[in-house]
Order: C-alpha cells, then structure tokens, then sequence
C-alpha cells in the first residue's frame, strides 16, 4: 500500500510539472474573486466584449454596471463595491478623486469621444451645425433629447456646445432631459423626440438613429473618459483589469466602436 501510495505521489508530481505556467496562472484566476466595474452607459457594449475577451483569458468573470457618471461616482462615494471605475468625463473621476475613492496612481485618461445631433433613421430632417444654427425651428413642437444637463457629462457637453454656438437660450425650454444618455438615444430611437445629443459611438450602435452632423470639438470641453481602481478595490485583478483596458485588444475594440483611444500598453 506504501508502495502504490509513493507510485501515485511520483505520478502527480510529474503531471504538475508538466503543467504551463500559462495553465496554472488560468487555474489561480478561476479561484479569484469577480471583478466589478462600474462604467459610463455610453461604453456597455466595448466593455462588455472586452469582458468577455478578459474572462475567456484568465478565466475571471467581470461584473459590469452601467449607467451615467454622476450617477456611478455617488454610488461609490456611498460605498459601493466597485473595483474600477470608468467615468465620460473628468469632472466626477476628479470628485472621487478628491473624496479620496480611487487610487490616485492607477488614474489613467482611457477614450476621448465626439458628440453628435441625431434624428429619428427616417426623419427628413437635415443640418448643418455652427453658430446660431436654427435648432429650434428644426425641433418645431418637438423636444431635444439629451442627458441631464446638469449632471449627466453627455448633457454637460452638449449644453456646453450649445452655449458656445449661441442656441441654448432658444432651446432650453424644449429640452427632454433623460438619466443617462443612453435613455436620451431611446427617446430619438422610439421617436418620441425628433432630435437629440448623444455621443457619437451611442448613434453608431443604434439603428433607429441616424447623424445629421457632429458638433465642433471646439465648442465644448474636450470629451474624456478616465478609468481608475477604486480606493476600497481588495481584488489583486483590478489593476490587471485596467491595464487590460489599455491593451491591443481592448484598444481594438474601442477604436472599432469610434472611440478615441488616449492610453495604451504593450
């Protein structure tokens, strides 16, 4: 028995041996814990592949949540279990920042975007974009769709872009304001607004849409969407998740969706 026992040791011992580290590194990540990301609506479906990519990878699953930036930067202030956060704009990564919810050094400026005007894919709608542009006779009786104005960055920058062409007094009280800009893209989608702001990427998965121009990136701030591990992250694959996020394939994901994508790694 002694005999067999020692005969089987040996045997186990050779097949470890022979093992990769790529397969024993695959066998660690299926024992981690989920990594929980919450990200800016307007990026579900990159991030979502990107996952997916991650989790066919290592084995480690992604738990993923999405809605508007301000949104997600309060949760986390609150305490919510959030490894890594993705936000559309710098304004909420700085306030998390400052609360001290994210680790200062793994803060990197990840994607920049465009915003765009769309219609409904069948409206006959057309325009041209610029100073005093007609927005409000384009929206007649209608409502403009945007994302919270004041919170939401998709509405801050179209609100931004408008002031900046001097229309946003005319069209104020035309505004259908959404919790995210993702729901603002529905409102066009259903056609229950004929126009709305969105970014760009958001008209580009949506059928329902079509772009009748892009807004001059100088009319706004400059669209940005840093990501970062939170400071309460315990994961030990949050930061490999991030640089993950900055890699060939993830880069390629995102460049396929009309990201524009500011950091990279090897």
């Amino acid at each position: 028995m002694r005999k067999f026992t020692k005969v089987a040791v040996l045997a186990l011992g050779a097949i470890v041996a022979q093992l990769s580290p790529a397969t024993l590194a695959a066998g660690r990540a299926e024992a981690a814990d989920p990594i929980t990301v919450f990200a800016a609506a307007s990026l579900k479906e990159s991030v979502e592949t990107i996952a997916a990519d991650w989790k066919a990878e290592t084995g480690n699953e992604v738990r993923l949540s999405f809605a508007g930036s301000s949104a997600l930067a309060k949760q986390i202030e609150e305490g919510a279990p959030a490894d890594v956060f993705i936000s559309a704009d710098l304004k909420w990564m700085d306030h998390l920042d400052k609360a001290g919810r994210i680790k200062s050094a793994t803060r990197v400026n990840l994607l920049g975007n465009r915003i765009v005007l769309v219609a409904p894919k069948d409206s006959t709608l057309t325009a041209t974009i610029g100073e005093s542009f007609p927005l409000a006779t384009l929206l007649g009786d209608g409502r403009l769709a945007m994302a919270n104005v004041d919170a939401v960055p998709a509405g801050t920058y179209g609100k931004a872009a408008l002031e900046k062409l001097g229309v946003w007094q005319s069209v104020k009280d035309k505004v259908a304001q959404a919790e995210n800009v993702r729901a603002a893209l529905l409102l066009v989608s259903r056609t229950e607004a004929p126009l709305g702001i969105v970014y760009e990427t958001d008209a580009k998965v949506d059928a329902g849409v079509k772009i009748l121009d892009r807004f001059p990136e100088e009319s706004h701030p400059a669209i940005v969407y840093p990501a970062a591990v939170t400071t309460d992250s315990k994961n030990p694959e949050a930061a490999a998740f991030l640089a993950y996020l900055q890699g060939g394939k993830a880069h390629a994901i995102f460049t396929a969706a009309g990201f524009t994508v500011l950091a990279k790694t090897n």
